[in-house]
């Protein structure tokens, strides 16, 4: 049976309210503020001793909205830049929002420090992929349709109705539209440039 795609809250026994953190467990206390601070402009909002690892140091970023990403670091491990190899139960890749209007500025901050990274247009949004110092896949991504945080679960399933609809294999931008349109909202698109959409086949 095909599971419900929709805003609406499932029958479970509770429902969470939002993402409080997200712990990485990352390397040293240097390379970690200086991609994360220094490079993605993150505060650096706390730091300590790891409650349950004394010996370990906790740093907490606040990613921009008060949402908290946090790592796990000691002095004695070395980065390592070498991509990440995923399975089961791991991590596939970090996704931030970023400042559409920003973009090329963006784009030339990671190649002035080295960091490689590929663009792509992904249909509800559109994103740089780079990685951290530790080889961690990181999405810098720009909302192509100003859409406030709390109704960006209901645009979303919204556009899916139109996608399986229209008998399309992936959400793009008519959908998104449709669907925003469809829930009473003004249709605001930001200016992002032309890319592929890094799926084979797909332009």
């Amino acid at each position: 049976m095909e599971p419900d795609v929709t805003a609406e809250r499932p029958d479970s026994p509770f429902h969470t309210v939002g993402t409080d953190h997200i712990t990485v467990i990352g390397s040293n206390v240097e390379d970690t503020i200086e991609y994360y601070r220094d490079l993605l402009g993150m505060s650096l909002v706390l730091r300590q001793p790891n409650l349950d690892q004394p010996e370990v140091t906790h740093l907490f970023f606040d990613t921009g909205d008060g949402r908290i990403l946090t790592f796990f670091v000691t002095d004695d491990r070395p980065s390592n830049p070498n991509p990440q190899r995923t399975g089961l139960g791991q991590v596939h890749h970090l996704a931030f929002t970023i400042e559409a209007e920003r973009l090329e500025e963006i784009k030339a901050a990671l190649d002035d420090a080295g960091y490689g990274y590929n663009e792509f247009d992904r249909g509800a949004f559109h994103s740089l992929y780079t990685r951290d110092h530790n080889g961690l896949t990181i999405e810098l991504a720009v909302d192509k349709y100003e859409i406030p945080d709390d109704r960006r679960g209901e645009v979303l399933a919204r556009a899916q109705q139109a996608r399986v609809e229209a008998g399309a294999e992936y959400v793009d931008d008519e959908h998104m539209e449709a669907a925003i349109e469809a829930l009473g909202m003004e249709v605001v698109r930001n200016e992002t440039p032309d890319a592929d959409s890094g799926v084979g086949g797909v332009n």
